[in-house]
């Protein structure tokens, strides 16, 4: 050992690796600035991820409020039931029209109780504060209830949607000039009602459960039959997409041999995958309406084209989850006797399962949210206002879903269907993000190690 290797000294010319020269100084700050680079793009997608929720819940959770006016309804005898006998034939024979009057002046008497100073005094200068279905709601009601005829009834019927957008800031008072719906007067009404607490905002159940309204009546709108549709058509894309594309996964990856058909097949699936979704809506709107004759609109028909749609996904993420098995387990199945099928089905599917569930997930996600095919089949189309009866009618019957129902608000010419569609779109996520997570959960439940 010399003196130089004892006293630690480097011979000249030489470089030491204790210090760090001018091209390692350059590659350590070259690495740093990648750093900084990705940590400011991660900094960049968290900004505009919050700049994106901030705006969706500010536009959208108004929707989950809606105005509303307590006021108790005289059921008057002389206009609901002229002969008195209480017969719901005579009953049904009076319109929305013959209602109307009668909360007008329930209002117009609250209006006065209250002491409210305006110079509307006409019973029918009260229609602009309530809204078109407060005359239906009081309808069915007393149909239900025909022997309520005759008493003062409390109800809370909807305000109208300039009413509702006056209380949530959407309404302005210098803005009346141009709306011909509503006028200064109206609004001093608005602020008394408020002021004596017989008109308030509260929790707006029906916006969740309710279904579609007419353009006239956007304050009614509610996105729950939508919902209903939806699931209907997820039920189907869950029922024809999984064990289709599970099947074909198996097959692919583990028994068809390699040759240019299989190869051919592999490509189309993979072009599928990026194929926009419209081109599905047409291949829907020719195959199972027009060439099928399946009814329009209905959600079997909006789940046939998503299952098409979804089909690639599973199949690719499906036979990714099939690669993942290490080729040992297969190798030891078929070393302790097991035959080509019994290997697959008992050894390497249950550890493919938590991807093939995942896939299934994720792509019943992207067919939940997915707008353009349902365009093409005319869900978009279609106003649902009741309820299907049952499971057949559920899927027959003509419907809309949560994605199409957002878009038909969006494009409506009332604000309080601009809300709306951000309340809608608040509902969407939920959903998207609840499948998601269960992806997770079921991927972490039926993991295995090995």
């Amino acid at each position: 050992m010399t003196d130089a290797s004892m006293h630690g000294a480097t011979p000249k010319g030489s470089n030491s690796i204790m210090v760090a020269d001018a091209r390692t100084k350059k590659r350590n700050a070259a690495e740093k600035r990648f750093q900084w680079y990705g940590l400011g793009a991660i900094g960049v997608g968290v900004f505009f991820l919050i700049v994106l929720l901030v705006s969706i819940l500010s536009n959208g959770l108004s929707a989950f409020q809606q105005t509303f006016i307590e006021v108790p309804v005289y059921l008057d005898e002389s206009k609901l039931d002229k002969n008195g006998n209480r017969d719901i034939d005579d009953i049904k024979k009076v319109s929305t029209f013959g209602y109307n009057p009668l909360i007008q002046n329930a209002i117009l008497e609250q209006v006065q109780a209250a002491g409210i100073d305006t110079p509307l005094e006409k019973a029918s200068e009260m229609k602009a504060l309530i809204s078109a279905s407060a005359a239906a709601q009081l309808r069915d009601y007393v149909i239900a209830n025909p022997d309520r005829i005759g008493e003062t009834i409390e109800f809370k019927v909807l305000a109208a949607s300039r009413v509702d957008g006056y209380l949530k800031g959407r309404v302005q008072r210098e803005d009346l000039a141009r709306d011909k719906n509503i006028d200064a007067e109206h609004l001093d009404i608005v602020d008394g009602l408020r002021d004596a607490g017989i008109l308030a905002k509260t929790f707006n159940k029906d916006f969740i459960f309710g279904a579609d309204a007419s353009e006239s009546r956007p304050e009614q709108a509610g996105i729950g039959i939508s919902m209903l549709g939806s699931f209907f058509m997820m039920l189907v894309v869950l029922a024809l997409a999984l064990p289709i594309g599970v099947a074909a996964s198996i097959y692919l990856e583990e028994f068809a041999p390699q040759n240019w058909i299989t190869d051919m097949i592999e490509v189309n699936i993979s072009n599928l995958a990026a194929v926009p979704s419209i081109v599905f809506g047409i291949l829907g709107l020719a195959v199972f309406i027009q060439f099928m004759g399946l009814p329009q609109s209905a959600p079997l028909v909006g789940g046939l084209v998503l299952t098409l749609m979804t089909l690639p996904t599973i199949i690719i993420s499906t036979r990714a989850a099939l690669k993942a098995v290490p080729p040992s387990i297969r190798d030891a199945a078929l070393g302790i006797g097991a035959s080509k099928m019994q290997s697959v089905f008992h050894h390497v599917l249950p550890l493919a399962a938590p991807g093939i569930l995942t896939g299934t997930i994720i792509g019943l996600a992207q067919a939940l949210g997915e707008t353009a095919p349902l365009l093409l089949i005319g869900m978009v189309g279609y106003i649902a206002t009741n309820a299907p009866d049952g499971i057949v009618e559920g899927f027959m019957s003509p419907n809309s879903a949560m994605p199409a129902q957002i878009y038909e608000w969006a494009k409506r010419a009332d604000p309080a269907y601009y809300e709306r569609a951000w309340g809608g779109i608040i509902i969407l996520l939920v959903f998207l993000l609840s499948m998601n997570i269960i992806a997770i959960l079921l991927r972490r439940r039926f993991e295995r190690r090995w």
